[in-house]
């Protein structure tokens, strides 16, 4: 047979997962790949980049869009488990596609940042209804290009997440010192790890240091929801410092600690900014291949005229 798509691998991930248990990608991958009964020749062809086999891939595809729409998850690091709304599709009978997935909100958002490269950390402008099939070949580009972005963003944080909290804080700090911002001593300075008052580092915001920025870096899981308490005990502890508050973690703020981060100038940044802002930043990941998309340059052509 030849290599399932990978929506075509949605409910053999699922069934895999359906036993409740958190199972490994290693054994998903070799599981699948018995049951698809793929011969030696599919089971070993890699992709053009020859850095991944294909079928690896599109398992690997297939996870994040099943993670994005909330029928699974990634308790830690390669690791997966299913969740109620992956056993509610398999109990439904219905078949699990792209068009089954858009019914949830998460999804839909994973998608629409794909699809409009003007993204801002999954939130854009507007909802691009995108028809594949009239798409032209700049229009499929720049949305293939948004969903191998969005990938990356998830991988990024599946790797942020096997960081010890300490060594979460001192990767904050590095970004933040990668994105341009002053930093004591030539390095951005990390408090002491006890008395630290909430406060987890402290760096400058332009590089001759006339303001301070006092970071709290949260490691925390994907279903943790950061509360307001949490964010107003940290705005407590910045209190007449002098300087502003970043309050950064790995999963995401309630409305609640988004309306009050707001009233008291705070920035927030979740899960999804954060790998974003490392992708943007060139924090944490390579180069895997460039395309040069080129276009005619008429200037040349209009100096070649009669003279």
């Amino acid at each position: 047979m030849a290599i399932p798509k990978y929506d075509e691998l949605f409910e053999p991930v699922l069934r895999f997962l359906a036993d409740g248990k958190e199972h490994t990608s290693k054994e998903m991958i070799e599981v699948l790949v018995g049951q698809l009964g793929l011969n030696d020749e599919e089971r070993n062809e890699w992709l053009p980049s020859k850095r991944q086999r294909v079928i690896d891939n599109r398992i690997g595809w297939a996870r994040t869009y099943l993670k994005k729409a909330g029928l699974m998850s990634a308790p830690r690091r390669g690791v997966y488990r299913i969740e109620r709304l992956g056993l509610d599709a398999l109990a439904s009978g219905e078949a699990v596609t792209n068009e089954y997935l858009d019914r949830y909100e998460a999804f839909r958002d994973f998608k629409k940042a794909g699809a409009n490269q003007e993204v801002r950390y999954g939130q854009p402008d507007e909802t691009l209804d995108v028809n594949e099939e009239q798409e032209t070949p700049d229009e499929a580009f720049g949305r293939a290009y948004g969903e191998i972005v969005a990938q990356l963003a998830d991988e990024l944080l599946d790797e942020v997440m096997k960081l010890s909290p300490v060594a979460f804080e001192r990767m904050v700090l590095d970004l933040m010192s990668a994105m341009g911002y002053g930093a004591f001593d030539s390095a951005a300075r990390a408090t002491p790890t006890t008395g630290d008052e909430g406060i987890d580092g402290v760096i400058m915001q332009d590089k001759l240091g006339f303001d301070l920025i006092f970071i709290q870096a949260k490691l925390y899981s994907s279903d943790h929801v950061v509360g307001r308490p949490e964010v107003q005990g940290f705005v407590g502890a910045i209190a007449g410092r002098g300087g502003n508050g970043l309050f950064v973690t790995t999963s995401r703020f309630s409305r609640q600690a988004t309306e009050y981060a707001a009233q008291q100038h705070v920035i927030l940044i979740d899960g999804e900014r954060l790998s974003r802002l490392m992708i943007e930043h060139d924090f944490g990941v390579s180069t895997k291949r460039v395309y040069a998309i080129k276009a005619v340059d008429t200037d040349v052509f209009n100096g070649y005229v009669d003279e």
